[in-house]
């Protein structure tokens, strides 16, 4: 009995007519009724057994919720085709409120794909990054006195001498588990490889992850790898990685040991040790702040020891401005960098680095951050330390910023700003319907201005203004706002015949029609002329409506 008892339940919370006991074709007052009679039956302060009233309350919202849900029209609609399972797709209170059924199954299908594609996006999680190394030396090398030109014409001779394009997407296996695919392509120089990685990552506690790597590649050869992150305390982590490489050499082993540790708000210190083929000792303090990002490093190994030093500072304007500069020196030479990132759009970042390095020479990095890709474009400019170099390579890419900025990105903002907006539309096709209904009549009216119109009133219905929503009176509260939205035009495309009739229902699922204020108490206040006479009436939300009215 019991079994069967929940299994009723069970079936009622998936069926809202059976849950208000009506019938499919119930009317609104139907609904009304049977929502009220139950509503007194399971409200909760009529039972004091913790049991029964707990088993109340449930039924109560279910029974709130079924009447929500039918007593509006579009959302009967969207139920009657789909079931529950359309109302949970998110979109439609953007939807323009329309009642055929084909209708609401195009916007069904569309909100259905838009959904799956946001989740896709979600679940797969797709990185990428694609650099393209350009030599362009031959720029300013050629005004050396030791340069040689080649033969075969003036012009400097700027090629494109390495590629690097790496991808990784996630795919989620259960709650815990997670497998990942990168893949990379190399070439420098007209010699290149790739390789492929497959991790897969569980989750073990909150605490803490593991993962197991394989890999295979035509240049290092296959990699089995194991990492592990564990929190030791809430402001200490540990992080501990180790990797067989088989090597055409033979076997290459490899371990790493990373550790940090909280020490304010804002600062972190981190401590790394690794071994295999380049072995490493590292020690470094980062500070981020609302305005500035300050990272002190410190590395001896083999073969490279290091000393680094960077600070950015962040602007706090609409376009997330940040000027860097950084200093490096070590066994390998000094190297000196400065540059900007600016937010150029909603999804894309650009950066502008330069780079002065001895021996490696000047260098400039332009790097576009566009949602979850990367784009990089090192530019080298000379293998000496030039001042016409590190001018130009300060000075070109600020001028060609503000150039594009304001020829290109100043005028298209503009151009959008200036667009008429939705509202403006819908105040042009007001205006421009009151125009027709007033020439069709052969009235004299503010919309129109055309001063053969002569004030001659037939016997027709006018819908001058609508407004539906909740009207505030003189004696209430002063903080207390009026929600109402202005439902002119929806009016005037249902006026049949020189007359406006209205169900007993509510005004919300009329075409053109949306809540302005869900839950509360709303009304229709209607200005109209008839036969020449202005008229105002102001009705329930759920009030029939005939206008004019029978005599």
């Amino acid at each position: 009995m019991a079994a069967s008892t929940e299994d009723d339940f069970e079936f009622n919370t998936q069926d809202y007519y059976s849950l208000l006991n009506v019938r499919k074709e119930a009317t609104v007052e139907e609904l009304k009724a049977s929502y009220r009679r139950l509503c007194m039956l399971y409200h909760p302060d009529k039972h004091r057994d913790p049991e029964l009233k707990k088993q109340a309350e449930q039924l109560f919202n279910q029974v709130h919720q079924a009447y929500e849900v039918l007593s509006d029209a579009h959302s009967r609609a969207i139920y009657d085709i789909f079931g529950k399972k359309g109302l949970e797709v998110e979109g439609w209170e953007v939807v323009e409120r329309k009642r055929t059924p084909a209708e609401i199954r195009e916007e069904y299908e569309r909100l259905q794909r838009e959904k799956e594609e946001r989740r896709l996006q979600q679940r797969t999680n797709p990185k990428g990054t694609i650099s393209v190394g350009v030599d362009a030396t031959d720029l300013f090398d050629r005004y050396d006195d030791d340069f040689e030109e080649m033969p075969g014409g003036g012009f400097p001779h700027i090629e494109i001498n390495r590629m690097h394009i790496s991808q990784s997407i996630e795919a989620p296996l259960t709650n815990t588990d997670t497998a990942m695919l990168s893949g990379s392509l190399s070439t420098h120089n007209g010699s290149g490889g790739g390789n492929i990685n497959v991790t897969v990552r569980r989750v073990t506690s909150a605490k803490g992850w593991g993962e197991v790597e394989f890999g295979a590649g035509d240049t290092l050869g296959p990699l089995i790898g194991l990492k592990v992150f564990r929190n030791v305390t809430p402001r200490c982590f540990l992080t501990a990685q180790c990797g067989v490489q088989f090597s055409p050499r033979g076997l290459r082993p490899s371990c790493s040991l990373m550790t940090a540790r909280h020490l304010d708000q804002n600062t972190m210190g981190y401590l790394q040790w690794r071994w295999g083929p380049n072995s490493a000792m590292t020690t470094s303090l980062v500070r981020d702040t609302k305005s500035s990002h300050f990272t002190l490093a410190l590395q001896l190994g083999v073969p490279h020891s290091y000393l680094m030093m960077s600070y950015q500072y962040k602007f706090q304007d609409e376009d997330q401005t940040k000027v860097k500069g950084s200093v490096k020196t070590g066994w390998f030479g000094t190297v000196v960098e400065y540059g900007a990132e600016r937010k150029i759009s909603r999804h894309s970042v650009l950066s502008a680095t330069v780079s002065i390095g001895v021996p490696q020479g000047v260098t400039l990095k332009i790097k576009l951050s566009r949602a979850s890709q990367t784009y990089l474009f090192p530019v080298h400019l000379t293998d000496q330390l030039l001042p016409s170099a590190v001018f130009y390579a300060t000075v070109g890419p600020l001028l060609a910023y503000v150039a594009v900025h304001r020829l290109i990105i100043i005028p298209y903002t503009k151009a959008q700003k200036e667009q008429p907006s939705n509202a403006g539309c819908f105040s042009v096709l007001n205006s421009a319907i009151k125009t027709l209904q007033c020439r069709r009549f052969n009235i004299t009216c503010s919309c129109s201005t055309n001063p053969k119109h002569a004030v001659n009133y037939p016997p027709g219905l006018i819908i001058l203004n609508g407004w539906y929503g909740k009207f505030v009176s003189d004696t209430s509260q002063k903080q207390e706002k009026a929600k109402v939205i202005d439902v002119t035009v929806p009016l005037q495309c249902l006026v049949k015949d020189s007359k406006l009739i209205l169900t007993e229902a509510s005004k919300a699922g009329l075409p053109g029609f949306y809540d302005p204020c869900v839950g509360e108490e709303k009304s229709l206040k209607l200005l109209y002329q008839f036969r020449g006479v202005m008229h105002q009436v102001i009705s329930a939300d759920t009030e029939p409506l005939r206008i004019p009215k029978q005599c």
